[in-house]
């Protein structure tokens, strides 16, 4: 199924809502276009007006399985006429165990793990950060320029992408330095791909640890396989093995954040696959459960041996969210992990020649259905252009195709996993169109 746009937009019952809306909802929200959501399937969103949308931001890379998948939806109504909650805080029910058991055999690496279950990503990575200095009793933590790890006060500390988001707030929880991520398009050391010697982590100890932040203080780095929010970024390879062997070197853990790129949106189960890496920690939320609010913590076992009430939540492992999470593994190991790495690598292989054809595209860049491209004023110089990459989203939203931003200037697609090609295709050719217009 491929878009439909019968109105203007937004259309009279949307415009209504939208309205509403900015009486009662908080501004913090960000908003970059108009599209009030009544009901949608699959990769097919339908607004109150009628108007269809073929969805290529899948509510922000959550619905790994499309929206309202019939699976994950029997699973939910099945659970929901059993048991709602318990809170795994303070009792014992079945499906939660079984969650917990796939996910420590998932993880890469062959060593046992335990798991920590929350509501959302931001809460993964705040129980990472927990964990991390009483396992290791040191105070300190190393995250990346670009990254985006949470918006709750520990998460935002690490948090490195837009200073907006801490405008206001601080101070924020200390302890927290940033270092140049391996961004080879923009590579902070003036390198190129051929004569990169991963500077980004040798610098981490030739100057950061030599200068201000002594080693043996550094509980955690935390680093994202895949920058999200920093603008879809990949690093090459060998920047992970290096990071494994200065980590390995001081005693530091790895807490590799998977919360947007993990759950199979890179073509394979965990984006640490594409690089070799294996965790000491790692997040997850929301493509792991379609739509549901989880939001996990796995780490190798011998971290986790925290005492009773020294973290827990109420809802996580909400019986009802584990149980379309259970769904959703099923559904991804069946056929959509397959399905996001053959439809994103025939959509790379599609834009790769963007930057030859477009002159305002600098880079296009991606994983499996996590790809992004990045807009710029002059090939050249590589000045980045927000405003040309808004008005591609825009004009993409008035012919029926949801798109979003990453960082300050690169287009982000990350469909959910079901698309087809056709549906590929389609949201090639309109960006292109949008493009030429």
């Amino acid at each position: 199924m491929l878009p439909e746009i019968k109105t203007s937009l937004p259309g009279p019952k949307a415009k209504a809502l939208i309205e509403r809306d900015d009486r009662v909802i908080s501004p913090s929200y960000t908003r970059c276009y108009p599209l009030v959501a009544a009901h949608a399937q699959g990769a097919i969103v339908e607004d109150l007006d009628g108007n269809r949308f073929l969805d290529f931001a899948a509510g922000i890379a959550v619905v790994s399985t499309g929206h309202c998948h019939p699976q994950v939806v029997q699973s939910i109504q099945d659970q929901a006429a059993k048991l709602i909650h318990m809170s795994g805080t303070d009792f014992y029910y079945a499906n939660m165990v079984d969650l917990a058991e796939k996910l420590a055999a998932m993880v890469p690496g062959d060593v046992p793990r335990r798991v920590y279950f929350g509501n959302s990503g931001t809460e993964a990575v705040e129980a990472a950060i927990k964990l991390a200095r009483y396992a290791t009793g040191r105070p300190q933590f190393l995250a990346f320029r670009g990254a985006f790890h949470g918006r709750t006060m520990g998460s935002l500390a690490l948090t490195g992408s837009r200073s907006v988001q801490k405008n206001g707030f601080f101070p924020l929880v200390p302890g927290v330095q940033h270092v140049p991520y391996a961004y080879c398009y923009r590579c902070p050391f003036g390198k190129t791909p051929e004569g990169c010697a991963v500077e980004c982590v040798k610098h981490i100890e030739s100057e950061v640890f030599r200068t201000t932040l002594p080693p043996d203080e550094v509980a955690a780095i935390f680093v994202e396989p895949v920058q999200g929010e920093g603008g879809y970024v990949v690093p090459p390879k060998k920047f992970f093995g290096e990071l494994r062997v200065l980590a390995d070197k001081y005693g530091i853990l790895l807490a590799v954040d998977e919360v947007q790129s993990g759950m199979g949106r890179t073509g394979k189960m965990f984006a640490s696959e594409h690089f070799g890496l294996v965790p000491d920690i790692v997040t997850l939320a929301k493509g792991i459960a379609s739509g549901m609010p989880l939001g996990v913590m796995v780490a190798r076992a011998e971290l986790m041996t925290w005492p009773p009430g020294a973290h827990a939540s109420t809802f996580g492992g909400n019986p009802v969210s584990v149980e379309a999470a259970l769904t959703t593994i099923r559904l991804l190991e069946q056929d959509l992990v397959e399905n996001a790495a053959a439809v994103g690598a025939h959509m790379i292989d599609r834009m790769r020649e963007w930057p030859k054809r477009f002159p305002h595209v600098g880079d296009v860049r991606g994983l499996g259905l996590m790809i992004g491209v990045e807009f710029v004023k002059d090939q050249a110089t590589k000045e980045r252009d927000g405003a040309l990459r808004d008005r591609v989203i825009d004009e993409c939203f008035h012919r029926g195709l949801l798109l979003l931003g990453a960082g300050p200037n690169t287009l982000r697609i990350c469909p959910p996993l079901i698309i087809t090609k056709e549906q590929a295709e389609f949201a090639i050719d309109t960006i292109a169109e949008c493009l030429e217009a």
